[in-house]
């Protein structure tokens, strides 16, 4: 029988990878303590923080999980992300290395206020 796709933020962490887990658990944490206001969903089979538009999403992978920031949201921390795997869009986490927890709160922070400044689309 095939499984059912997770609905909600919690279903998909308790489908992830057991080694993931506690990581997904505490960016989750992160995430809805920096937006607490934000509307949670699953889109494209991820969760998403929305308040109107995207905010961030995270994802799990089988030995790492990514933290996605809208498209500019990581330029400003270049620096700083520098130690880790990035792309231009995702901060990639091993499950076996720390999360790096002031540096997520730090972009995700960045991405709410962005949002609450911008009327037009140019950020996305």
């Amino acid at each position: 029988m095939a499984r059912q796709r997770p609905t909600t933020i919690a279903e998909y962490i308790r489908a992830a990878p057991r080694e993931g887990q506690p990581h997904l658990r505490r960016l989750y944490a992160i995430l809805k303590g920096v937006a607490p206001e934000a509307e949670e969903t699953i889109k494209w089979g991820n969760p998403f923080f929305v308040e109107p538009r995207f905010l961030f999403a995270f994802s799990a992978h089988k030995a790492h999980c990514n933290f996605a920031p809208m498209a500019a949201a990581l330029e400003p921390f270049r620096k700083e992300l520098a130690e880790h795997k990035t792309t231009k869009n995702f901060l990639q986490i091993p499950y076996d290395q720390p999360l790096p927890e002031n540096l997520i709160r730090k972009i995700a922070e960045h991405c709410l206020r962005v949002v609450g400044e911008r009327e037009d689309d140019a950020f996305w």
